[in-house]
């Protein structure tokens, strides 16, 4: 099974949501290499995806979405850090839980989000 590692941004009561050329919209996040814990992957690709460079993320859960082992990470942003989209990410968006079902999301980070959502208190 593909681990990858997947952060939750919020802001207030957004979630940053990241997407390649003509994708979907899904959570930043990446492979975890063989020679990284998940924690360094989700700072890595954060970082390589959004230039947000945080160190303070806090795991969440497991979740298994098809052939894939998500381990979830969560951090708080300030308003000051300011994403952009970096590497093959072509942009990246806060969005409210109200938008999420007007928005193209990928299945994985809509069904991530929902769990996270019944569990925290935006």
């Amino acid at each position: 099974m593909k681990q990858r590692a997947t952060i939750i941004c919020r802001r207030e009561n957004q979630i940053l949501y990241v997407r390649k050329p003509k994708s979907k919209w899904t959570l930043p996040g990446g492979k975890v290499e063989s020679h990284e814990t998940p924690s360094q992957a989700a700072e890595r690709e954060l970082r390589e995806e959004t230039g947000l460079i945080l160190s303070e993320l806090a795991y969440v859960a497991q979740f298994e979405g098809g052939e894939v082992l998500h381990h979830v990470f969560e951090v708080s942003v300030t308003a000051i850090a300011t994403p952009s989209p970096k590497n093959e990410i072509a942009d990246c968006k806060w969005f409210t839980a109200k938008q999420l079902s007007n928005i193209n999301v990928s299945p994985a980070a809509k069904s991530i989000v929902k769990a996270f959502l019944r569990d925290t208190i935006l």
